[in-house]
């Protein structure tokens, strides 16, 4: 049984840079958003650096590397222009992303069992540069093995079917997906993973997952970006946060 400590909470800020995108400038000003972010409680900012440059570019990870302070999870593709970026910009960590350019969103894990010849050069360069390597996968055994074999520190478990079936009612078809995550959750703690999960999060599956204690960061973006236009930013991620100690609260106060 894992130690019951804090759930981490990293915002992803990405979509703030969609909206300003939508129409150019630098309006919203997803710096400003990583600054209020911290100053609502966030633990670190999430930023993914797509190679079409959709919504985070280049100038927002210079920015942001050089004016916040918290730690910064750079998303990848494992691609080379992207691995000499974040050797560049020696973010605190870095994941590493499946991407295709037709996506609107990263759908699914990465395929790590697959592709470890191209894998593992790129986790050793980022790990000796001091950069903390994720791999973002599917509750997937053999996935969660590779990733193992790789000597990535950790892993982030992709929450996406599991969130989108609680969200449209499906019981049955939610409660399944989620043992799945308990099983990669506790299978990767015991290879000597550290757990992080993240896509589609909301405030009943936050609370839900963090309720696993091998789970130890989430990283919450469109849903946090979506409420705050309704809610405001500070008030959405101050009850991301209750809504996570009370899960982790359930899980401590399990026999």
């Amino acid at each position: 049984m894992a130690e019951s400590r804090p759930v981490r909470l990293g915002v992803n800020i990405d979509h703030v840079a969609t909206i300003r995108n939508a129409r150019g400038g630098r309006h919203p000003d997803p710096l400003r958003a990583a600054h209020a972010a911290i100053l609502a409680g966030a633990d670190s900012i999430t930023i993914h650096l797509r190679e079409d440059r959709r919504h985070i570019r280049d100038d927002d990870l210079h920015r942001i590397v050089a004016e916040i302070e918290a730690p910064l999870n750079l998303e990848l593709a494992a691609t080379e222009e992207m691995l000499g970026i974040a050797l560049k910009a020696k973010p605190h960590a870095a994941c590493i992303v499946p991407e295709k350019r037709t996506e609107r969103t990263t759908e699914g894990g990465l395929e790590v069992a697959g592709a470890k010849t191209l894998l593992k050069p790129m986790i050793a360069k980022l790990s000796d540069a001091g950069v903390r390597v994720s791999l973002f996968i599917e509750p997937n055994p053999v996935q969660i093995e590779a990733a193992a074999e790789l000597k990535a520190p950790v892993i982030e478990i992709h929450t996406g079917a599991w969130c989108e079936a609680a969200m449209n009612g499906d019981h049955g078809g939610a409660n399944k997906l989620f043992e799945h995550i308990r099983a990669a959750a506790t299978q990767a703690l015991g290879l000597g993973l550290e757990v992080h999960a993240g896509h589609g999060l909301d405030y009943q599956t936050a609370e839900r997952i963090s309720a696993l204690p091998e789970i130890m960061e989430l990283n919450i973006g469109h849903f946090i970006v979506g409420e705050a236009l309704f809610e405001g930013l500070d008030i959405v991620i101050g009850e991301l946060r209750i809504a996570m100690q009370r899960g982790r609260a359930a899980a401590k106060s399990r026999p």
